[in-house]
């Protein structure tokens, strides 16, 4: 479930990678579950760069309301910090919604996608694959849609954040 193997490319935990090569100096099942409670807040080594992938696999909650999924430049609540991409599953209105914050500015959200992929109470797995101009998103295998860079230093985006009506099971 590793993003690519490497401690260099993972998502740092508390100082663990979270990765399925079950090498020694991981985290037990325990460990991880704690390490992984919502909210949750997480380092991105190296930033992102074309290639590169991250996984969030979770279950959502049984009476779910929202969950957002942010790559961030820099992990801090200052309003003026960009934010790459804020995934934000809505369950009353069943959309999956996108923008982005740069220099203090939200651009305008996007909402398009061609089914709601998201159940109460079901596991779910998240694909983020990184690419030169865009982000391209896939939920369950499928691909659901694009949102094209706002950010334009990919490395500089190096923090994951995730909140709102679900467990998160694996991250990679």
């Amino acid at each position: 479930m590793a993003v690519s193997g490497t401690e260099r490319d993972g998502i740092n935990i508390d100082g663990y990678l979270n990765n399925s090569s079950g090498s020694s100096g991981s985290p037990d099942r325990e460990d991880i579950a704690r390490l992984l409670t919502v909210p949750f807040s997480g380092r991105i080594k190296g930033g992102m760069r074309p290639g590169k992938k991250i996984i969030v696999m979770g279950i959502v909650d049984p009476e779910p309301e929202s969950f957002d999924i942010s790559l961030t430049c820099g992990d801090t609540d200052d309003s003026r910090a960009d934010v790459a991409m804020e995934l934000s599953a809505r369950f009353p209105e069943r959309q999956f919604l996108r923008k982005a914050c740069v220099s203090g500015e939200w651009s305008a959200e996007e909402t398009p996608i061609p089914y709601f992929p998201f159940i109460q109470d079901q596991p779910f797995r998240i694909e983020i694959h990184c690419e030169h101009q865009r982000f391209r998103i896939f939920v369950d295998g499928h691909q659901l849609f694009d949102f094209f860079h706002r950010v334009e230093s990919l490395p500089s985006i190096d923090t994951i954040k995730i909140n709102g009506s679900l467990q998160i099971t694996k991250l990679g």
